[in-house]
């Protein structure tokens, strides 16, 4: 398929009402192959999933015995159906069970996969999904971005293990933040591409014919929302990745000049996570994409330039920064300030005289 280098796309998905995405199944198996020791006779629910037409449902139905799953319980909500995201409001909500093969051929068939009737329109927050999920051991799905802080509030509060995909914007809500801060969740190991799949009349004119999917004889289309606007994987599910030091090689005190103090909290910006010098005691700013290769061991995480960021009318006259939410600025040298993208204020638990 091809990437469309569309920052809209996030923005049509919304308008229509519509924030599921289709996750292809080579990046489920690119991030899942990670946490292959954490399967092992556990339940695994997909609880916002049409278990029909998931790679989600299809990679552990058929790696059930070979990561020597439980069960495999998904859910969807009713308003999906064959058509992937369509509008069908009179779809039944079903959930569907797989205890593994029966027959010997190792091949999860359909006689083999219980199909159930919910009594609700399948919602993760209805009653009996609720119990559904009391049963399962962790949850692995794509759930709707517009609901990610109570979907992830939910799995908090029910003590459950997951791996689940997010939108790059989420990291800066100030739960989700705060329990990435906290060592309650943390990023993934890959990167997953979400594609947006939808009827032809509303895409066509940003596609082309390699990005046609189709299902069951219909026509549709899928649009890459990933590019421009990163997705990740979110998790609480231990991996070694999370334990690797990044490797440091810059100096401060041999190049303070590169390092210069915001004007607004007290600590040194750093443009690029490879710049973070091995030799500095104090509070660091460092972008987003720190979070890719963070290590609890190696750093503390102090907060963020939207939670710390002292407002700059305590320090400048107004007219000389552009106004916003709270973040950090640097001293132009010409008594304006610039104001910087969202920041990441660490310490380093390692430091190097």
């Amino acid at each position: 398929m091809t990437e469309i280098a569309k920052n809209t796309n996030f923005n049509k998905a919304s308008k229509a009402k519509n924030d599921e995405f289709y996750t292809q199944l080579s990046d489920i198996e690119r991030e899942l192959k990670h946490y292959k020791k954490h399967f092992k006779d556990k339940v695994i629910y997909c609880n916002c999933d049409d278990p029909r037409v998931s790679n989600f449902f299809h990679f552990f139905s058929y790696n059930f015995e070979k990561l020597g799953l439980k069960k495999l319980i998904a859910t969807c909500y009713k308003n999906q159906s064959m058509d992937l995201f369509s509008e069908n409001k009179s779809e039944q909500a079903i959930y569907l069970v797989y205890e593994g093969d029966k027959n010997g051929n190792m091949v999860p068939d359909p006689a083999e996969i219980g199909i159930r009737e919910l009594k609700g329109d399948g919602d993760f927050r209805s009653k009996e999904c609720i119990e559904l999920l009391k049963q399962a051991d962790i949850v692995v799905t794509n759930p709707p971005f517009s609901l990610f802080r109570e979907y992830v509030a939910q799995l908090l509060e029910y003590d459950k293990k997951f791996l689940i995909i997010g939108n790059g914007n989420s990291i800066t809500y100030k739960e989700i933040f705060k329990n990435i801060q906290d060592n309650k969740i943390w990023l993934g190991v890959t990167k997953p591409q979400l594609f947006l799949i939808d009827n032809k009349e509303n895409f066509a004119k940003y596609c082309s014919d390699e990005n046609k999917v189709i299902v069951e004889g219909k026509e549709f289309w899928a649009v890459n929302i990933s590019v421009g606007t990163p997705t990740y994987w979110f998790t609480n599910l231990d991996m070694s990745k999370r334990h690797e030091d990044i490797i440091l090689y810059r100096t401060y005190y041999d190049n303070e000049d590169e390092y210069p103090k915001y004007a607004n909290y007290d600590a040194i910006e750093v443009g690029k996570v490879k710049d973070i010098p091995v030799d500095y005691e104090g509070e660091m700013g460092v972008p987003i994409t720190f979070l890719d290769k963070y290590n609890p061991e190696q750093f503390e995480i102090i907060g963020s330039s939207i939670t710390l960021g002292v407002p700059m009318s305590k320090f400048a006259e107004k007219g000389t920064y552009s106004a916003g939410g709270p973040r950090f600025y640097l001293n132009n040298g010409d008594g304006t300030f610039k104001r910087l993208y969202d920041r990441i204020v660490i310490k380093n638990k390692k430091v190097q005289k």
